[in-house]
């Protein structure tokens, strides 16, 4: 069952923030867009590469009014030892990136694989009002193009009828 065109699910996490625990939930991001992104696991190989991703293009999501959360079914402190690999991440993270322990938030998109217990790789994007725009989920051996994520959110901002490979500033179609 999609949740496209839903009011987002209500969700509450212990995230990872600059090196601190700090509780957040929906209601934090009330009135703005936001993405959240899950994947399976910390300390594998193509996680960091979509959380690195999602980082270096923190500022154009930010510049677009767009905040970006991460979500693992990691906990809060295997969080911590990761992002403090300077050789995995020689930049600092700086979003939130939950850790879902509970798998409360992750069983509440739906993206929860069950028979492992740990997140799909899933992108869901919630618009200002709480409605769910888009959301995409690959198996744990694909990785998502974080730069397709912002593309996607500012073609949704946008209020334009956009074509394949849009981008910001161009004509819309039709």
């Amino acid at each position: 069952m999609t949740l496209l065109g839903k009011q987002s699910p209500a969700w509450k996490g212990v995230a990872y923030v600059n090196g601190e625990q700090k509780a957040i939930s929906n209601e934090d991001y009330k009135g703005k867009w936001h993405v959240l992104y899950w994947y399976p696991l910390d300390f594998t190989f193509v996680c960091p590469t979509e959380i690195r991703g999602f980082q270096e293009l923190l500022t154009d999501f930010e510049d677009d009014g767009v905040s970006v959360i991460g979500v693992s079914t990691d906990s809060f402190y295997s969080h911590k030892a990761w992002f403090a690999d300077r050789d995995t991440f020689p930049q600092t993270i700086t979003h939130p990136v939950i850790g879902d322990t509970s798998h409360g938030v992750t069983k509440a998109f739906g993206v929860l694989k069950e028979d492992a217990g740990v997140a799909f790789r899933a992108t869901v994007i919630i618009d200002d009002k709480g409605i769910v725009r888009a959301m995409s989920v690959n198996d744990l051996s694909a990785g998502r193009s974080p730069r397709e994520v912002l593309r996607t959110v500012q073609a949704l901002q946008s209020g334009g009828l956009c074509g394949a490979d849009w981008s910001k500033g161009e004509k819309f179609a039709g």
